[in-house]
Formats: C-alpha cells, sequence, structure tokens
C-alpha cells in the first residue's frame, strides 16, 4: 500500500465518517473503493468507440421539421438569437 493525504470538504469527510459507521467499513477501505470505481470506468472512449457511437445514433432522433436537414444553418441562428429557446 502506498501513503498519500488528500484534503476533503467537511461535509465530505463527515458523509465518509457515517458511511463507515454504517457499514462498518474503515473511511480507507470506502476511499479505495470509490477509486476502484472511478478507474474500472473508461473515461475517454477510443476514436473507434466514438465512431461506433455515432453510428448507433444516426436516424434515432426526428425534429418534426420538414426542411431542417436544408435550412439547419437558419434554425441555428434563430436558436442563438432567442437565447438558444426555440
Amino acid at each position: 500500500m502506498v501513503r498519500t493525504q488528500i484534503q476533503l470538504t467537511e461535509d465530505q469527510m463527515a458523509a465518509l465518517k457515517a458511511l463507515s459507521s454504517k457499514t462498518g467499513r474503515s473511511v480507507a477501505e470506502i476511499f479505495r473503493r470509490g477509486v476502484d470505481c472511478v478507474l474500472d470506468v473508461p473515461h475517454e472512449p477510443s476514436p473507434a468507440e466514438r465512431r461506433q457511437r455515432a453510428r448507433a445514433a444516426f436516424g434515432r432522433f426526428r425534429s418534426g421539421v420538414a426542411d431542417l436537414a436544408s435550412r439547419h444553418d437558419d434554425y441555428l441562428a434563430e436558436a442563438y438569437e432567442k437565447g438558444g429557446r426555440r
């Protein structure tokens, strides 16, 4: 094990201590488990994964606007003028 030092807010530490008391696990163990959860999730998808996600989204949404493909710039400009509301 490697010893490290971190800074938490008082609310974070209070919540960790409460969870420690409730679960019977040490604050350090809860912290290690949290770090493992963060490390187990890929945060930056690969270029291939991004392409696959983009392909999966094609055609899945409908705007209800028949001329959106030909007038998308006009609609975008209009949305910006209205502050993002349509």
